[in-house]
């Protein structure tokens, strides 16, 4: 019995053992005990975590192959939890414990995959994933950078962002159009921000809306003061800042 990919679902199979092998080996697991694999289609990564030293849960939406995984992975049928990982709350198998999130993620929800997990932080030391290349490109570049953006800066202000290999489409059924990037997030020991947390999505999702103006004009609806303007910062264009100068952004909207 095989599974057949789905397109709603984007499903693209991962059938070389070998770079299977490689994702699997990214994560340290070190300092937590649980690994969640989101969209584990027939598991062929599930069976290279299921030899390390931890407890592979696997989260799953497709009832096939759902049914494949539980004739086949007998010992880790009651660890698949048959739900969308986007609208399920973790908590109910995690309570507050550590677990690194892993997976060869659907690219039409692997953005949406990477906030869910931001809002996780506190629970998530690691998360490696492959995505779409150039998303991946995306959340690990750097300020100056023209593909530098929102996910950038929201995952680099909690996470250390490493760009690892790149997956040619031949080593999927049915193969993508487009190449496919691994990467690996270490969160970082002091991910705790000196400013509104909350703010600072707000002040870094507002500032690349209109990625082209300066800040003075893209964060208007802030209402910042004259005062406050005449900082020098706000001359600047979103991709021009670090995470660091959007952490002292978001500190001076939070003081004014």
């Amino acid at each position: 019995m095989t599974v057949k990919a789905k397109k709603h679902l984007g499903q693209h199979f991962l059938n070389d053992e070998n770079i299977a092998s490689k994702i699997a080996n990214t994560l340290s697991f070190k300092n937590y005990k649980q690994v969640l694999e989101i969209g584990p289609g027939m598991g062929v990564l599930t069976k290279y975590l299921l030899k390390k030293d931890t407890v592979t849960y696997v989260i799953e939406i497709d009832t096939e192959s759902v049914d494949y995984l539980k004739s086949n992975y007998l010992h880790l049928a009651d660890r698949i939890i048959e739900k969308d990982f986007l609208k399920y709350d973790l908590k109910d198998v995690f309570k507050d414990e550590p677990f690194a999130i892993i997976g060869n993620f659907p690219y039409n929800i692997s953005s949406q995959i990477l906030f869910k997990t931001l809002e996780m932080r506190n629970q998530v030391p690691e998360f490696s994933g492959m995505f779409q290349k150039e998303v991946a490109l995306r959340i690990c570049s750097k300020e100056g950078n023209k593909v530098y953006g929102i996910l950038s800066v929201l995952t680099q202000a909690f996470y250390n962002a490493e760009y690892l290999f790149t997956v040619p489409p031949s080593v999927f059924n049915p193969p993508p159009k487009v190449d496919s990037g691994v990467l690996l997030l270490k969160r970082k020991k002091n991910y705790n921000l000196p400013c509104d947390e909350k703010l600072f999505f707000k002040v870094v999702k507002t500032s690349f809306q209109q990625r082209r103006k300066t800040l003075r004009n893209s964060l208007k609806t802030f209402n910042l003061s004259d005062n406050l303007k005449a900082n020098v910062i706000f001359d600047k264009r979103p991709e021009q800042l670090s995470v660091a100068q959007f952490i002292e952004l978001t500190a001076l909207v939070e003081n004014q």
